[in-house]
């Protein structure tokens, strides 16, 4: 997935900064994750879905260690 680079020069996260977003992948699925906050929006159909309600933390494609028992 690649977003139109006018689109994403234009596109803000929702949250009070306001910061750009990068193009990322969740779970192989396309995200755009804010540069300020962390969080992964959905990208559906091409189409950035940018609500706060929607948004999960951005953890990367590597999946969280697990803890070892003492």
């Amino acid at each position: 997935m690649s977003l139109d680079p006018l689109l994403l020069e234009i596109l803000a996260c929702p949250c009070p900064a306001h910061a750009p977003l990068r193009q990322e992948s969740l779970a192989g699925d396309p995200v755009l994750v804010c540069t300020s906050c962390g969080l992964a929006f959905p990208v559906r159909d091409e189409i950035p879905v940018m609500l706060l309600d929607e948004a999960v933390p951005f953890t990367g494609d590597v999946p969280a260690p697990v803890p070892s028992s003492p």
